[in-house]
């Protein structure tokens, strides 16, 4: 109903009063263990490990101390006993159920995995395109520096004169590559397999003299990522079940001269450092080799790296349920929100269709030390700080 302003009967009427936003929503809900789904029949050994694995980095933080400390009390024989070993779970921890902040407890999970590549340390005709480190003239500036409540924020740019300006997007920088080609790290046969190892933020390098190194991520230009697949399918190029990141590689086979076209899209460009391949994968970004299907990639400002989170989503493209005991040890671009999360594969050519064909609905419960209770502030998380 409209309103008319008191004592003035000749005013025009007011329309009714908004009714009140509803606040967000806490990213963490209290749950209890038989909310979790599967958590009697998951191999908890095989997550136990690699969460103590875990505590030689997050023994150094706050929130993990007493936690990493009761690891060590686990025995052989507790491991060989999955009853005793959920009781340790269920004893040292406590789930929370992890919610957006309209209340639904749904997200999107994605896969992602270690691609391998063809490469030469030298550029010639079969290897054309160079892979870079951080250039020198990229600056970063971390803003938790100046701003605690910005620990998880960095601003990338360059000089110009005196002022910092955005650095190259990835268009710009293909004007600059011939002039940088001497400090390319090496030299690869495909251009799109190159994108997509920039998009996992990792890779191998068969090279031609039959060594193999690592790429590990290094940096980024601090422009934000774009999903060239979503392009395709605005464009009607591609429906949503074709752009997979095998249907994407298929139609740029098929578009050559739309290429350049295409890869503009996404302005965000990652840089590398050379690795020894060691270790069960890369590292991720909590400076540990990530572990097959028990690594996850999750939003830092939402969940704690290295915590253990609760997984219930289904396999890649399929119905088929897929719920374990996964470890937030990664980060990515894309990964934002309180439910949303990037499932690591491992390495090669079976798990790069495995994370290809992968985008599911799942839902996420983190585990935190028992002890934890969360701040009173809507939006407040565990200390994530490295």
């Amino acid at each position: 109903m409209a309103v008319t302003p008191p004592g003035c009967p000749v005013c025009p009427t007011l329309p009714p009063p908004l009714p009140p936003s509803k606040p967000a929503e806490k990213p963490l809900q209290s749950a209890t263990w038989a909310d979790l789904p599967g958590w009697a029949d998951d191999d908890l050994p095989a997550a136990f490990t690699t969460f103590r694995d875990s505590c030689r980095t997050l023994e150094k933080r706050e929130l993990w101390q007493a936690t990493c400390a009761a690891t060590r009390g686990v025995d052989a024989a507790t491991l060989q006993n999955p009853a005793a070993l959920r009781g340790w779970f269920e004893t040292t921890f406590r789930p929370w159920a992890m919610t957006n902040p309209d209340g639904s407890r749904s997200g999107l999970i994605t896969g992602y995995y270690e691609p391998v590549l063809q490469g030469s340390r030298k550029p010639s005709r079969q290897y054309p395109y160079p892979v870079f480190g951080p250039p020198d003239d990229l600056i970063t500036v971390d803003l938790g520096d100046l701003y605690p409540e910005l620990k998880h924020l960095r601003l990338r740019g360059r000089l110009q004169g005196k002022k910092l300006v955005p650095y190259y997007d990835r268009a710009d920088w293909r004007t600059q590559e011939s002039k940088r080609s001497p400090k390319a790290l090496v030299w690869v046969a495909d251009e799109i397999d190159l994108f997509f190892m920039e998009i996992q933020g990792s890779g191998q390098i068969a090279l031609d003299d039959g060594e193999r190194i690592r790429m590990g991520y290094a940096d980024q230009n601090g422009h934000p990522y774009r999903s060239i697949g979503r392009w395709l399918i605005d464009q009607g190029e591609l429906n949503s079940d074709q752009a997979s990141m095998q249907g994407i590689k298929d139609w740029a086979a098929a578009h050559p001269q739309r290429l350049n076209e295409l890869l503009g899209q996404n302005p965000s460009l990652v840089f590398f450092r050379v690795l020894p391949v060691t270790g069960s994968g890369p590292p991720g970004a909590l400076g540990l080799p990530l572990t097959p299907q028990r690594s996850l990639a999750v939003d830092p400002r939402q969940i704690p790296l290295g915590a253990p989170i609760w997984l219930s989503t289904t396999q890649p493209n399929s119905e088929q349920t897929l719920t374990r005991l996964m470890l937030a040890q990664d980060t990515g671009g894309a990964i934002r929100g309180p439910v949303r999360a990037d499932f690591y594969w491992g390495s090669g050519p079976e798990a790069g269709a495995l994370a290809g064909r992968m985008r599911q609905k799942g839902r996420l419960w983190v585990l935190l030390p028992a002890a934890y209770q969360p701040p009173a502030a809507a939006n407040a998380m565990p200390d994530t700080a490295p």
